[in-house]
């Protein structure tokens, strides 16, 4: 599992440095990649997490792969306690770096672990996301991490996360360029996305489609 956790770190380290990569013609002449080329390719692939469950003022929030999302979501206007978490030194540094100059009261850091080791003794969360990233693991290694999550929610809390929806038209494109990029992208289906849900004791309170991904908000 560690060298699947390095593989995602350096696939993401070269996205946040800038560095280029270079792809076989046939993967360059698909589609997404030239949707990825132009900028078009981010908007379909992010997770609009707040329709499902906006941060409140005051309340305490993880987000797991958080990437720069202090720095590019609205935390500040939602003026609730940000505290995040990557696998990804660079992304970690990048934030660590601005966040603070952002606003240091809602800002708490960013930690580099992974998704399942949360270590948090002093806090417990109203909201952990967790979007972009599950599709990169076996089906096992999320529930542990629902089981890991579920330990620093309140009782109240929600946990909202994503998975790539395989039946979507872009998910197999997707998966393909990702592949190529240096992270492999796992397609399971929603029938055992929803069972693992079930089978981790926790209840589907909503769910949204996007163009790749699935989000799930789930409570316990």
């Amino acid at each position: 599992m560690d060298d699947l956790f390095t593989a995602i770190a350096q696939r993401y380290d070269q996205d946040y440095r800038g560095d280029a990569v270079e792809l076989p013609p046939e993967v360059e002449a698909m589609d997404i990649f030239r949707e990825r080329a132009s900028g078009a390719l981010a908007a379909k692939l992010a997770s609009p997490f707040w329709e499902l469950a906006k941060p409140k003022k005051n309340q305490a929030c993880l987000d797991l792969g958080c990437g720069v999302s202090f720095l590019i979501y609205p935390w500040r206007e939602w003026n609730a306690f940000f505290y995040g978490q990557e696998i990804s030194p660079v992304a970690q540094g990048i934030i660590n770096a601005r966040g603070p100059q952002l606003n240091s009261k809602l800002f708490k850091g960013v930690r580099l672990a992974p998704a399942h080791r949360l270590d948090y003794d002093t806090v417990k969360f109203d909201i952990v996301v967790a979007t972009g990233f599950s599709c990169y693991y076996p089906l096992d290694y999320w529930e542990r991490t629902m089981t890991a999550v579920r330990k620093v929610l309140k009782p109240d809390g929600v946990f909202v996360f994503d998975v790539v929806d395989e039946a979507r038209p872009l998910a197999e494109s997707w998966a393909i360029l990702e592949t190529y990029l240096g992270a492999e992208v796992l397609l399971e289906s929603m029938a055992d996305w929803t069972k693992l849900i079930k089978g981790c004791q926790a209840r589907i309170v909503k769910q949204q489609a996007g163009d790749i991904f699935q989000l799930f908000k789930v409570k316990w």
